[in-house]
């Protein structure tokens, strides 16, 4: 069976493309920068999902890369317009993400009658658990703000996985772009958080105040847990985790550079399941799931990581912070998070597996009686907030469809010959294994979960192609 990879523009055919992307970014930025707050949050939005569209139509994977780094970059855009001109307590300028990612939905609408055919049922189920919740929510009344605010934070990762999946065909050129998008956010992003923890920019630390997130630290240089342009350290952390484990794929010169940075930026977010045992877990399942030329390759780059890596951890000011949140790994015993994590896991438990027909869209979601602001309870583990949420109705699909998923990326033994698609297998499990930690199936982290899951899956005759051009 032959496999045909559909057109891409390139070189001058996608010029029009990069002057959209960049206009947008620019004028945002520019905006942002003099003050004009007020019309940054109505532009950044809107002027992103018109890109959006003609992207997807005209420029598929310009499309995919303007995805990954609308989700990367507008939080600090956010902070940036909010310090220089008024806080906006909704963050409206956080919709451009949504927005950009649900445009995707077109990609089901095309695909839905073969998708069944194509093994994409497993995406079905979780969009179809997900609508459930959603209706839940609206016939249970929960605040109409938060219903939507949920639903989108559950939908559109998982769209987003769908449209890369359905796109099986071209993998070739969507794994070129995964892999240039990834090395340039750990570069990028790595940098910017090392700056950072140095530096303590006054839009982080306006934006820490407001906020009153005294777990991120505070707003002083060296005392900040590192979230660099995202909007919290444990989202930053499970995309640093997924880029450094792409760049073991990566031959650039760049490769050792964005490494460094990264793995520097991610000890400093201090984010436990980022850099222990879940991250080392994703690294184990890659290595052990290619062929040995490629395992020879993690070995020795690993070891020029290491030799790059291990002088910076003990010079000041990175030495304390990075040891004492190494030392709560090795000795979770003694560690105050993870006993509150623990107790907090033990009370919600029953509460959540209860709910037969779930609280719908929105429950995770109370409205602040003094000020009228929508306020997130905290479920520590997707697991409480995957029941909580669809009830088993609707968790037993969704987490049918996710396992299933999982389990398809490590059947497949032709992809073997794949980097990118070893490295894939890997992410998708460590992030698999944080259900147990946080809610990483929704928004920035659920992108990453079914992003990877989108890469992998797809007919033998795929894998094959891939083997062969890659």
């Amino acid at each position: 069976m032959e496999v045909i990879s559909s057109p891409q523009p390139t070189g001058n055919q996608s010029l029009p493309g990069w002057i959209a992307i960049a206009g947008v970014f620019s004028i945002a930025t520019l905006g942002a920068l003099v003050g004009a707050g007020g019309l940054v949050r109505l532009f950044f939005p809107a002027s992103a999902l018109l890109v959006a569209v003609l992207l997807y139509f005209r420029y598929p994977l310009l499309y995919v890369g303007f995805a990954w780094w609308i989700w990367f970059l507008t939080p600090l855009l956010r902070r940036i317009s909010d310090y220089n001109s008024f806080w906006d307590e909704k963050g409206v300028i956080l919709l451009a993400p949504y927005l950009v990612t649900f445009v995707s939905v077109l990609t089901l609408v095309r695909y839905l009658p073969r998708t069944p055919k194509m093994g994409g049922l497993p995406f079905v189920l979780a969009i179809a658990s997900v609508v459930y919740a959603f209706l839940i929510g609206l016939i249970l009344d929960n605040p109409p703000l938060a219903v939507i605010r949920s639903f989108l934070d559950w939908i559109c990762p998982i769209l987003f996985g769908f449209h890369l999946f359905a796109n099986w065909h071209d993998y070739p050129s969507y794994r070129r772009n995964v892999q240039r998008v990834f090395l340039w956010c750990v570069l990028l992003t790595g940098l910017y958080g090392i700056y950072q923890f140095m530096v303590a920019p006054p839009w982080d630390g306006f934006w820490l105040i407001r906020t009153k997130l005294v777990s991120f630290g505070k707003p002083e240089p060296f005392e900040i847990r590192v979230w660099s342009t995202m909007h919290s350290p444990g989202p930053f952390a499970v995309v640093m985790m997924a880029g450094l484990l792409l760049l073991f794929s990566e031959r650039s010169v760049l490769g050792i550079p964005a490494a460094v940075s990264g793995y520097l930026s991610i000890l400093l977010s201090m984010v436990r399941s980022g850099l222990g045992r879940l991250g080392w877990a994703g690294l184990l399942a890659a290595f052990a799931s290619t062929t040995p030329k490629y395992q020879m390759r993690l070995v020795v780059t690993i070891l020029v990581l290491v030799l790059c890596v291990t002088p910076l951890t003990v010079m000041e000011p990175f030495d304390e912070v990075i040891s004492e949140r190494v030392e709560s790994i090795s000795n979770l015993a003694r560690d105050q998070s993870f006993r509150d994590r623990s107790r907090n896991h033990d009370r919600d438990f029953n509460v959540a597996i209860t709910r037969v027909l779930g609280r719908g869209m929105g429950s995770t979601w109370i409205v602040n009686e003094r000020n009228g602001k929508l306020e997130m309870i905290v479920l520590d583990s997707a697991i409480l907030d995957i029941f909580f949420t669809l009830g088993w109705a609707g968790a037993l699909p969704y987490l049918g469809g996710v396992i299933f998923l999982l389990v398809s990326l490590f059947k497949d033994s032709a992809a073997r010959a794949d980097s990118v698609a070893s490295a894939a297998r890997g992410i998708s499990l460590a992030v698999f294994f944080q259900f147990i930690f946080s809610s990483v199936m929704l928004g920035l982290s659920g992108m990453i979960l079914w992003g990877l899951y989108g890469h992998c899956p797809g007919p033998p005759a795929a894998i094959i192609v891939i083997a062969k051009i890659c």
